[in-house]
C-alpha cells in the first residue's frame, strides 16, 4: 500500500518514524512550509528530530506547500499516486478533493477520545477542563472536521501535574502504534468503523496568545489547570502589581492548588507565608476561597526561578496582586 505521510510537529514524528521502522511504503511525505519560530503554534511549536530530518534519513521525498487545497496541492499529491493518506497534526483541513487523490481516502490521528476535543489544540482543552483521561483515535477521514468513522481508540490516563506538552509527548507514540495496526487492518481488507455519537461531541479550538493570561477568579485547581494547559504555548501568564512599581510580567510555570483556605481576599492578591521547608511560600488567592501556591515563574526577560529566589528580589507589600496589565 502506498502511503504519504501528511503532518507537523512533534506529534506527527513518532508516526513516520514507525510507519517507516514498520517498513510501509511511504512514496512521500507532506509538512508545513518552515517558519519562523515566533510563528509556530500549538503542537508545531514542539519539534524534535523534525519532519524533514525523518524524511531525508528515511530518503523519503518532501513537500512542503502552503496551502494543499489548490489545483497545484492536488497535483502534487496526485504524482505520488498514493493508496491512503496517513495524516498527524498537519495543521490543514484536508477537502474532499485532496482526500480523492487517494484510492482510500485518508486517515487521521488525532490526541483526544472523539467525539470529544474535535480540532486543533485537543491536550490543551482536556487538561484545561479538568479531564483526568484522554487517548488517541484513528479515524476515517471525512468532510466534516474530526468527523469520521472511528477505526480504533486507546485511553490514556492524565496525570495530576502534566502540561500539555508532557502528555503530547506520551500520546504521540500511542497513535503511531494504533496508526501502524490500522494500516495493516486496512491491507487486509476494509474496516467497519463506529459512527461518533454526535450528541458528545465538544470542540477544541485553536489557542490564541491571549488565552494564556491567568484568571484568577476561578476556583485554583482551574487556575493550575489553565497554567498547565497553556504550556509550552501560548504560556500562562500574568502581571505583578506592587505599590509604587510598574506592572510586571511573570510566567507561572509551576504551582500546586489548595482548596481550603482561611484567607479571605480578591482573587490575584498575593501574599508570603512561612513555607514548610524554611523558605517563605507565595500564595495567590483564587475563586472560591482557594489558594494557589506559585513553586516556578519567570519574570519578563529572566531566568526560570523558585517562588524563594524570586522573592529574595521582590519583596511583597501588602495589597500587591497579579491580574491583567490595566486591571
Amino acid at each position: 500500500m502506498r502511503l504519504v505521510m501528511m503532518g507537523t510537529g512533534k506529534f506527527a514524528e513518532p508516526t513516520l518514524e514507525a510507519l517507516c521502522q514498520q517498513g510501509e511504503q511511504v512514496v512521500g511525505v507532506v509538512t508545513q512550509p518552515d517558519r519562523p519560530v515566533g510563528q509556530q503554534r500549538a503542537s508545531t511549536r514542539q519539534s524534535g528530530r523534525g519532519i524533514k530530518s525523518i524524511a531525508a534519513d528515511f530518503g523519503i521525498p518532501l513537500a512542503q506547500p502552503e496551502r494543499i487545497n489548490t489545483p497545484e496541492g492536488i497535483a502534487l499529491l496526485t504524482e505520488f499516486r498514493p493508496d491512503l493518506l496517513v495524516v498527524v497534526a498537519y495543521g490543514q483541513i484536508l477537502k474532499p478533493h485532496v482526500l480523492a487523490t487517494a484510492t482510500h481516502g485518508g486517515i487521521n490521528v488525532h490526541a483526544s477520545l472523539l467525539p470529544k476535543y474535535r480540532g486543533a489544540a485537543p491536550v490543551a482543552w482536556a487538561i484545561w477542563n479538568g479531564e483526568t483521561q484522554t487517548g488517541v483515535t484513528i479515524i476515517r477521514m471525512t468532510a466534516g472536521l474530526d468527523a469520521g468513522d472511528i477505526l480504533a481508540q486507546k485511553v490514556v490516563d492524565i496525570l495530576p501535574d502534566e502540561t500539555a506538552g508532557e502528555l503530547e509527548a506520551r500520546l504521540a507514540p500511542v497513535g503511531a502504534q494504533l496508526a501502524v495496526d490500522v494500516i495493516q487492518q486496512l491491507k487486509r481488507g476494509p474496516i467497519a468503523g463506529r459512527a461518533q455519537d454526535p450528541s458528545q461531541v465538544t470542540k477544541a479550538p485553536k489557542l490564541r496568545k491571549e488565552m494564556g493570561l491567568i484568571d484568577w477568579s476561578q476556583p485554583a485547581r482551574r487556575v493550575w489547570n489553565q497554567i498547565r494547559a497553556m504550556q509550552p504555548w501560548p504560556t500562562p501568564y500574568s502581571f505583578l502589581h506592587r505599590t509604587g512599581q510598574p506592572p510586571q510580567r511573570v510566567l507561572i510555570l509551576d504551582a500546586t492548588s489548595i482548596d481550603s483556605v482561611g484567607r479571605v481576599g480578591p482573587p490575584g492578591r498575593v501574599f508570603t507565608e512561612p513555607g514548610v521547608d524554611g523558605d517563605p511560600a507565595m500564595l495567590v488567592i483564587c475563586g472560591e476561597g482557594t489558594l494557589l501556591r506559585i513553586l516556578g515563574l519567570q519574570p519578563a526577560g529572566k531566568r526560570l526561578m523558585t517562588a524563594a529566589e524570586f522573592l529574595r528580589g521582590h519583596p511583597l507589600g501588602t495589597g500587591d496582586f497579579f491580574g491583567a496589565e490595566r486591571p
